[in-house]
């Protein structure tokens, strides 16, 4: 009789534990940011931005050293190919949100310009406008390549096509009369294509990240580098045929050794699907903006004090998520 009672506690006690942690299971959403390369900009910005936006259960509470963001939502940044690669895992509903540049973004939505034929990708909606991407073209700083026009005949990096450094790569080499068969095109990404630079196997590789960007940053310590001037005709050809392009420098010092450099650049902003629930969204965009959050951002990545309210929406090509859209509203950035 007494083992017979033990064990009808042990199995209630079993039952309870279970339905505890079916409860906590249900109580939690999972959210996923498509980045980029672990060496590039926009996978330590998507940890950041993670951090910044979840709030497991039994977390400390907001404003006592705990978290700001969203109750129950447990959100990760993936490696990915990039803007293009994210775009697509929307659309398939294989990830929740990625991070893209907003040239391929409208691009995709829009079914133009290098998606043209493409079914316009019309489900893609923006969260926010987070920072300025610059254009890195890298080479050493012995190599002779002074302008895009000297890659002609050399082996150069365009990165992986899926990405959007891929895209805007093609775009510069046809801005200044050169394609891909003018070059011997590898597809190397971050590390890999430092590594292939510094040990001569190819001649320069293309960037497209906020600076400074990791994989060069590591490279300009160990090696005399150089980044190429994207300017002139061919800059202005690029910014006068594409409004998403802008030019502007990388400050000298930013690499180690590297001169102040003229280039383009072009917005990165976070997409998501039209799917996604519009409170979920709603409320993680309010995480984001939180007070709390900035502080976060101020120290999480040299990228973070840039990304701020005030320019949140700035250069949205893509419609706005109905959640996000309420969020801007209510905080007067939106009439």
């Amino acid at each position: 009789m007494f083992m017979k009672s033990i064990k009808s506690v042990v199995a209630a006690s079993a039952l309870a534990v279970g339905l505890s942690a079916n409860a906590l299971a249900a109580d939690l959403t999972f959210f996923t940011i498509g980045t980029g390369g672990t060496a590039y900009t926009y996978y330590p910005v998507g940890g950041m931005i993670a951090n910044a936006i979840s709030k497991p259960p039994g977390s400390r509470e907001c404003g006592k050293g705990g978290s700001c963001g969203v109750e129950g939502l447990i959100a990760s940044a993936v490696s990915s190919r990039g803007s293009v690669d994210n775009v697509n895992a929307i659309l398939s509903g294989l990830r929740n949100s990625g991070f893209a540049q907003s040239d391929v973004a409208y691009w995709a939505f829009t079914g133009t310009g290098t998606m043209e034929g493409k079914e316009p990708a019309t489900d893609l909606r923006t969260i926010a406008a987070l920072f300025q991407e610059h254009i890195h073209l890298v080479a050493l700083a012995d190599s002779g390549i002074n302008s895009v026009a000297d890659l002609k005949g050399k082996r150069v990096s365009l990165d992986e096509p899926g990405s959007g450094t891929y895209v805007d790569a093609n775009l510069i080499l046809d801005a200044n009369g050169l394609g891909v068969d003018d070059v011997t095109a590898e597809a190397l990404k971050g590390n890999a294509a430092a590594e292939a630079l510094r040990n001569g196997k190819i001649d320069a590789f293309f960037v497209v990240a906020g600076y400074p960007t990791g994989a060069i940053v590591e490279l300009a310590s160990s090696a005399d580098i150089k980044l190429v001037p994207i300017a002139g005709s061919g800059a202005e050809k690029l910014t006068s045929e594409y409004g998403f392009f802008a030019q502007s420098d990388i400050p000298a010092g930013t690499y180690e050794g590297v001169d102040a450099t003229s280039t383009v650049a072009v917005g990165a902003q976070w997409f998501t699907s039209a799917k996604e629930d519009d409170d979920l969204i709603y409320n993680i965009t309010k995480a984001l903006w939180n007070k709390e959050s900035r502080k976060l951002m101020d120290v999480g990545h040299s990228k973070g004090k840039a990304i701020t309210p005030d320019s949140a929406l700035a250069g949205v090509g893509v419609p706005l998520h109905a959640g996000a859209e309420r969020f801007y509203k209510e905080a007067g950035l939106l009439k």
